[in-house]
């Protein structure tokens, strides 16, 4: 790609559940994922994002710090996770108990077990 050439890409961070910054960018040509998360104002913003640890992503897949952006790209910054998806799961089965929870926890009035 040439230099002279501008980009559109949107970077996109979550501080907290419910809460979405999203930052349209319009860069040069070659720039790259850290690149992009300098010019958002989204580092000096949220002081907890350390860039060289932070997993960062383009549409949904990981990628490094110094993959180069296409147009349209969308930039995402992931928190770590609080809790193990599969412990969560685990506690929810405990509290829920195995009869209020699984495929079959809404059946018909009347219906056979299973069904």
């Amino acid at each position: 790609m040439e230099s002279d050439t501008r980009l559109h890409v949107t970077v996109v961070y979550a501080p907290a559940s419910r809460v979405v910054e999203e930052v349209p960018l319009t860069l040069n040509g070659n720039s790259t994922v850290l690149q992009a998360l300098q010019a958002s104002g989204l580092l000096a913003r949220y002081p907890d994002i350390d860039h060289v640890h932070t997993v960062v992503g383009i549409w949904g897949r990981k990628v490094s710090l110094d993959q180069t952006l296409r147009e349209h790209d969308r930039v995402e910054i992931y928190r770590p996770l609080r809790v193990d998806p599969k412990v969560a799961r685990r506690e929810r089965f405990v509290r829920q108990g195995s009869r209020g929870a699984g495929l079959f926890e809404k059946k018909r009035p009347g219906a056979k077990a299973g069904y």
